[in-house]
């Protein structure tokens, strides 16, 4: 294989998918509920969102809430809920006057009419803005993101010949958000967990042995330089 069929990687991601992994085992360790864990979560992503776009990142998905993440304790899923409401309240302007967009990927059904205004509160109240794209992936799943592509299409009567990977790609959530450069997961799991199965195809990984919310920015900078060591043959 020759370099011309070697892409060097650019020295920085356009997209950083983020898989937030390990918030019940950071509280479990620390010996706090779990909600508490959650809740320092959130604090690790807005240190670490501000940290990547400080830093050229253009896009930052963040794995928030699954679909799958339906079948924990309703105690658990109702406070995973709450922290929507508590986003919004609190941390929504700051990332407005920041000049942060924020859109939520995922599916809207199941949803509650609060959890509903949020998002369109949010996203309405951003969609201007142009530092960066943060994507919480919420009520999110890679395979229900493509199922939801399909019946779109379906419903548009869109003939089966005309039906290509940018066909595809356009009815996506969110379309406009580009596929990831770089993903990184925390808490020593190697798997994607159904997450950007679409946006993952060539995307690099980095598996971190860390807890979420003991993630920093000095390992955000680490990821980055390892990144940009690495060559990305896309397929070559």
């Amino acid at each position: 294989m020759s370099m011309s069929d070697v892409k060097v990687t650019a020295a920085v991601p356009n997209h950083l998918g983020l898989i937030l992994d390990g918030n019940r085992r950071w509280a479990k360790e620390h010996g706090v509920t779990a909600s508490e864990g959650h809740l320092e979560g959130m604090e690790t992503l807005k240190r670490v969102a501000a940290a990547a776009f400080n830093s050229g990142v253009r896009y930052i998905s963040a794995y928030a809430f699954s679909t799958e993440n339906w079948k924990r304790t309703k105690d658990e899923v109702k406070f995973l809920m709450s922290l929507v409401l508590r986003f919004v309240d609190r941390d929504l302007e700051q990332l407005h006057q920041d000049g942060v967009k924020v859109v939520i990927l995922g599916s809207r059904y199941g949803l509650s009419k609060k959890i509903l205004k949020a998002i369109e509160k949010t996203e309405e109240l951003t969609k201007d803005n142009t530092r960066g794209v943060l994507a919480v992936c919420f009520n999110y799943g890679g395979q229900s993101e493509l199922v939801d592509a399909v019946r779109d299409i379906l419903q548009a009567r869109i003939d089966a010949n005309d039906v290509d990977e940018a066909m595809i790609a356009s009815h996506l959530y969110h379309p406009e958000v580009p596929p990831c450069d770089l993903i990184i997961r925390t808490s020593g799991e190697q798997r994607l967990s159904n997450f950007m199965m679409w946006r993952s195809e060539y995307a690099e990984l980095k598996f971190v042995d860390k807890n979420w919310p003991d993630f920093s920015a000095d390992d955000l900078a680490a990821a980055l330089e390892d990144y940009k060591a690495r060559q990305r043959r896309m397929g070559k």
